[in-house]
């Protein structure tokens, strides 16, 4: 894998809290706060599920993230049949 980063990471690891400029950077206000959610991420299982040719040929066909997909199908019919998540 080719870098293609043009970043300088080592003036970059240098900087300190105070070579930062955060002028730009809007408050924290409670608007913003209350206008949030709280979300955690969901613990992924690599699982075997046995799937027709066909179908696994459909998720293919519809890009490379199909595993993602897949597993947004299959999130979304166990939501349409009321499974605790």
């Amino acid at each position: 894998m080719n870098n293609t980063s043009k970043t300088n990471w080592e003036k970059l690891d240098s900087l300190t809290e105070e070579d930062i400029d955060t002028s730009d950077i809007a408050p924290l206000t409670e608007e913003f706060f209350s206008q949030s959610r709280w979300w955690q991420p969901v613990e992924l299982l690599n699982v075997l599920v046995p799937v027709d040719a066909n179908t696994f040929a459909w998720f293919q066909s519809q890009g490379a993230d199909c595993e993602k997909k897949m597993a947004a199908a299959l999130k979304i019919y166990a939501e349409a049949h009321q499974v605790n998540l």
